[in-house]
């Protein structure tokens, strides 16, 4: 992944010196599970330990005469180690080394992803809770529909935001799984002692039925729960980039002093962050589509996953991450703006509260069919006279054989449509934890 989208802990962990670290570490890993079980001699591990280094340069200098990675790595290794460099890679295969490794570090990544969550819904929550009686328009098909609050929108991203961290807390245990197992991963020359060592010390479990390489549907499984959470992160990014535009301006991305939002434009305020989150998704989804080809394999195993997983794994646990720190700095600027969310609600002059007024007149003995027909008539006035919904209800006598004055306030007034705000606030917060 490129340098613009990656964090620091992704960069050290999917960079070529990480994947050689956590080699290097599964490599004396396996040396010490053979030495424990009398396969090669009790002092050799500690000696490997002591003296293996690797250097990248040296490693693909050999990879041209090898054209073999791992190979070329190993020699690096026994290189470095001398005489004891031969218990180095003994009995194994290169997928025991890769796919170990591989393991460990998407435990890590998604350790650091989890992070990540946490540090946005905590973010979430603050806004939801200073805002929570923040009242806006809520929009279907992009049309007002009904009054809401702001906090009340954060309460759906919070609780989303806690179905994907239970998700990845779900998957941790699926993908932090390695191998040890030869060849085919039938363990004919490899103890299966030896791969139980090595998974337990590197923080694993041993796959249960392994073939040359761990199944690639718990991949998959991954980078499809990744490329969901970067459909919602796309999903609440837009709606901030939605609520900028312009006619309705009631929330802007931060803009810092000296900003330049266009370089032909100077009062230009635009809602880039967010506009890279939704295109970054679309590689995150493209990714997962990916991964899920790699599934299918050749009987125990052929190269066809390889080639791809050194993009779309790396460049998806990287992005995904960034998504997340970027949305969460956004959210700590957001700049909310309750005076035109509160214009924009009543910019219909009452007409969202048209369903309470249908109801009351249900509730006086009308069918369904008629009240509806009555109340669209006098929304009709509203969208074409420009009065007041209140206005044009009191001045139909229809209607005022069923509702007085005081009935027809109620039903448009805004504490009445909100008086169960706090059901959804005590469900959310407590469901996730607090």
């Amino acid at each position: 992944m490129i340098d613009r989208y990656t964090t620091p802990e992704m960069r050290n962990l999917w960079s070529e010196e990480g994947k050689y670290r956590a080699w290097l570490e599964v490599e004396l890993a396996i040396c010490e599970g053979l030495a424990r079980h009398g396969y090669i001699p009790a002092d050799a591990p500690a000696l490997i330990r002591e003296r293996a280094r690797f250097d990248p340069e040296r490693i693909a200098q050999l990879e041209q005469e090898t054209r073999h990675d791992v190979m070329a790595f190993v020699r690096n290794l026994a290189e470095t180690v001398g005489e004891a460099g031969r218990w180095i890679h003994y009995g194994v295969t290169s997928y025991d080394v890769v796919d170990t490794a591989l393991a460990m570090r998407l435990k890590r990544s998604v350790e650091l992803i989890l992070a990540e969550c946490d540090a946005l819904h905590a973010e979430i929550r603050r806004l939801a809770l200073e805002h929570m009686h923040t009242p806006m328009i809520g929009r279907t098909h992009g049309v007002h529909a009904e009054p809401i609050t702001f906090g009340f929108k954060l309460l759906g991203w919070y609780a989303e935001l806690a179905r994907h961290r239970q998700r990845l807390e779900r998957l941790l245990p699926e993908i932090s799984v390695g191998k040890v197992s030869g060849a085919v991963g039938i363990h004919a020359n490899v103890d299966p002692r030896v791969e139980e060592y090595v998974c337990a010390k590197l923080g694993l479990t041993a796959d249960p039925a392994s073939t040359q390489i761990v199944a690639r549907d718990r991949h998959a499984n991954l980078l499809c729960a990744l490329a969901v959470l970067a459909a919602s992160l796309e999903k609440f990014a837009t709606e901030i980039r939605n609520l900028q535009r312009t006619e309705i301006l009631e929330v802007q991305e931060p803009f810092a002093h000296g900003q330049t939002g266009s370089s032909a434009m100077p009062h230009k305020r635009n809602p880039w962050n967010c506009e890279t989150i939704s295109g970054l998704a679309r590689i995150v989804r493209a990714n997962a589509l990916a991964m899920l080809e790699s599934v299918a394999t050749w009987h125990e195993r052929d190269l066809t996953n390889s080639s791809v997983e050194r993009i779309v794994i790396p460049d998806t646990c990287t992005l995904v991450h960034w998504m997340l720190r970027k949305f969460t700095s956004i959210l700590q600027g957001l700049v909310v703006l309750p005076d035109n969310m509160r214009r924009n609600l009543e910019l219909l002059g009452g007409l969202p509260y048209s369903e309470h007024v249908m109801l009351a007149l249900i509730q006086k003995g009308l069918s369904r069919e008629h009240a509806y027909q009555l109340v669209q008539r006098n929304a009709a006035r509203v969208w074409d006279e420009r009065v007041s919904f209140l206005d044009a209800l009191l001045g139909d006598p229809e209607v005022r054989q069923y509702l007085t004055e005081d009935e027809l306030r109620q039903c448009l007034s805004l504490e009445h449509h909100l008086r169960h705000l706090h059901t959804t606030a005590e469900r959310v917060l407590s469901d996730a934890g607090h």
